[in-house]
């Protein structure tokens, strides 16, 4: 396997992940008449798969493989890239035509290229007729016309951590639920030495996640309905300008950051408040026994939702990653069988629980899993999938949306502003004019 930078940070699992079972499943769940496909003679497979940030994750999955050729006969060959690396490393293998033969892709990546894609909607539709059905927002990046093009395998959970005794400190009692009450705290920590750090750079999760809830709780859209590019808006005007004033509150250089760097500051105790999941709580918690400064974090952390802006309710995107089996593959057959195997349960139990709170389920039987309650800081993520927002809001899914999200459109638009790099109305005209080379294809 192939080591990044990420890996530093990875962390262990919770010690309860494998006596589960399916108990924790309802029963009804298993009504539905099985579904087999035999691999092909001879099959061996090779999946390549995003760097985890949780070690539990990684673990039960590499488990759970095993499990699946002790079964079958058949290996697998696990391999991973840093998060930034999926999405073209993903593009090249559809369009080249070999590479992997599964990969974990990001958000609305299948459909640019669904062709490239196997059609697993007989899987797609069993699992969701065997399971309690898929939660809307996952299944929509991961179908198209009706179809499968993936199976919808998680969603990457994204929410305030921060540290509860400076927020004391600042002289706030409990953490803002909206966006102006956030704001004012954000400066009173600035004012007190503990900067706040939000991703304005490239980071796949991170910077995506921040920039939409920006945009999004202050009611402004990329497009509308008919997917007309609607981004230069007096909604949008009000989101940059309140990213210009949050973004004074930051520690230097958050506009160059990767997914990784947030963890890394928020744990060096660099900055007080940051947007991620689980897995820099459970850092800390994990290393807290080697680390006295990190025991100290673990015991100050607290996780919430992100506040709610004008808009009046909760719109966050989350991150989205789905399972898909590129079409020049060999063995379909067995891809699909091993795919099958995966999500079903208690493997999928399994793997939730071992990713204590940072995997979260897409299919709703297994939403009932304990992980959700083992700690308050989980909360916060348990219902990710179910919430969610597509980032191709609020027109359809498609080549566009993708194409748009994974050219950073609106995590620069946010960035050239709150540096000086443009005025809003320069950032937002140029994110209009990018966004409109795809969506005008």
């Amino acid at each position: 396997m192939k080591f990044t930078r990420r890996d530093v940070i990875r962390t262990t699992a919770g010690a309860a992940a494998g006596a589960l079972g399916s108990r924790f499943v309802g029963s009804s769940a298993f009504a539905q008449e099985g579904l087999t496909y035999k691999p092909e003679e001879g099959a061996k497979l090779r999946l390549l798969r995003w760097s985890p940030f949780v070690q539990g994750d990684e673990d039960q999955w590499l488990k759970n493989t095993k499990r699946f050729t002790e079964a079958t006969g058949v290996e697998v060959r696990v391999d991973k890239e840093s998060w930034e690396d999926i999405r073209p490393k993903a593009a090249v293998a559809a369009n080249v035509g070999s590479g992997p033969d599964l990969m974990f892709v990001w958000f609305d990546d299948p459909h640019q290229y669904p062709d490239k894609l196997l059609d697993v909607t007989e899987l797609g539709d069993y699992l969701g007729n065997k399971y309690g059905d898929w939660h809307d927002g996952p299944k929509q990046y991961a179908t198209r016309e009706g179809k499968f093009l993936g199976l919808p395998l998680a969603t990457i959970g994204n929410a305030i951590v921060y540290r509860e005794s400076w927020v004391k400190e600042a002289g706030f009692a409990e953490f803002p639920k909206d966006t102006a009450g956030f704001l004012e705290l954000c400066k009173a920590l600035k004012a007190k030495g503990h900067p706040a750090g939000f991703t304005h750079g490239h980071g796949v999760g991170d910077g995506n996640n921040y920039a939409h809830w920006l945009l999004w709780s202050h009611g402004g859209q990329m497009v509308d309905e008919s997917g007309k590019v609607t981004i230069n808006s007096p909604e949008t005007l009000k989101a940059i300008e309140y990213a210009q004033e949050l973004y004074k509150t930051f520690i230097p250089g958050t506009e160059s950051w990767l997914d990784v760097n947030n963890n890394r500051a928020f744990l060096a105790g660099e900055v007080s408040v940051i947007a991620n999941g689980i897995s820099a709580y459970n850092t800390a918690k994990i290393n807290k026994d080697n680390d006295p400064k990190l025991a100290e974090i673990a015991k100050d952390i607290r996780t919430t939702n992100l506040p709610i802006g004008p808009v009046g309710k909760s719109v966050e995107l989350f991150q989205v990653t789905t399972a898909v089996i590129f079409n020049y593959t060999p063995y379909p057959n067995a891809a699909k069988a091993y795919l099958q195997f995966m999500f079903e349960d208690p493997q999928m139990t399994d793997w939730v629980t071992s990713s204590v709170g940072y995997c979260c389920q897409t299919l709703k039987a297994f939403d009932n899993n304990p992980v959700w309650k083992a700690d308050p800081n989980n909360a916060a993520y348990a219902k990710a999938s179910a919430t969610l927002r597509p980032n191709g809001y609020a027109g359809p899914l498609g080549y566009a949306s993708a194409a748009t999200m994974a050219d950073y459109v609106l995590v620069d638009m946010f960035a050239k502003a709150v540096t000086g790099q443009a005025t809003p109305q320069e950032a937002m005209e140029e994110a209009e004019k990018r966004a409109n080379r795809y969506y005008r294809v």
